[in-house]
């Protein structure tokens, strides 16, 4: 089990809502993931009007928790109120902090990102927060007040996985006892299985459900690939070695004149 501030979930996935093709393929897709817990835009769907109204209906038929987020803020003005008032629609503490700084990657501004974390943490807020594989920021974070960290491994939506390893290796060494999610730039699931093997805690996607050729079966792939990844990584796999090992035993082994 998977414990993020007060609710324990079994599934390692979770998934975004935006994007689908329909509402119903965006039913099936979450129900095929497994996936206890999906992520929605406030600001994205309350100005789809009546639209809006019909989206949240269909997320609450679902049965799953929901995690609104920040998307769209490039403010700290603009997320603290945002999250203020998804809480209020969705009777939630949870919220996942976006506080985009950079039009093209969408980096989060992390200065920003920060600020932000401090002022929703002390309003009671359970703070979920989508930022870079920076140490140093990570560490800002949980002093103020986060209990969990959403590092990307890519720019959103670009599905171009892991692009530095060796600082997601660092992050999982420096906070070890930190639920750690990765948030962005996964595409395949080889990707997801990738970053669980390297003993991440769940991974966040939509892009490459959403836009998927076959969503719901996509979701599929993507939960069983986080599964093994997770499974691969508390069996302890091996690590590259730089010469071959045989892996039948010579000795003893019969000798012929």
């Amino acid at each position: 089990m998977l414990t993020l501030y007060d609710r324990q979930v079994s599934s390692r996935l979770l998934l975004g809502t935006a994007r689908y093709p329909s509402p119903a393929i965006l039913a099936d897709a979450v129900r095929r993931s497994a996936t206890e817990i999906v992520t929605v835009s406030l600001r994205r769907e309350m100005a789809g009007g009546k639209a809006g109204g019909a989206f949240f209906e269909l997320i609450g038929d679902l049965g799953v928790h929901i995690l609104p987020n920040t998307a769209g803020c490039h403010s700290v003005s603009e997320a603290v109120l945002t999250a203020k008032m998804a809480r209020e629609v969705f009777a939630t503490n949870w919220i996942k902090l976006e506080l985009i700084g950079h039009h093209d990657t969408l980096q989060p501004d992390v200065f920003q990102l920060v600020e932000a974390a401090k002022i929703l943490c002390d309003e009671g807020f359970d703070v979920f927060p989508y930022t870079t594989d920076d140490l140093v920021v990570g560490e800002r974070l949980l002093r103020a007040g986060c209990k969990l960290l959403m590092p990307w491994c890519a720019p959103i939506g670009s599905a171009m996985g892991p692009q530095n390893v060796a600082a997601l290796k660092s992050m999982r060494a420096e906070f070890a006892d930190v639920p750690l999610i990765i948030d962005a730039g996964i595409g395949r699931p080889s990707h997801a299985a990738q970053v669980m093997e390297l003993g991440y805690d769940a991974v966040l996607l939509n892009t490459a459900v959403a836009n998927a050729g076959d969503p719901a079966l996509m979701a599929e792939a993507f939960a069983r690939s986080i599964h093994a990844g997770h499974l691969a990584f508390q069996a302890g796999p091996l690590e590259p070695r730089d010469m071959a090992v045989p892996s039948t035993p010579v000795i003893g082994k019969g000798v012929f004149a």
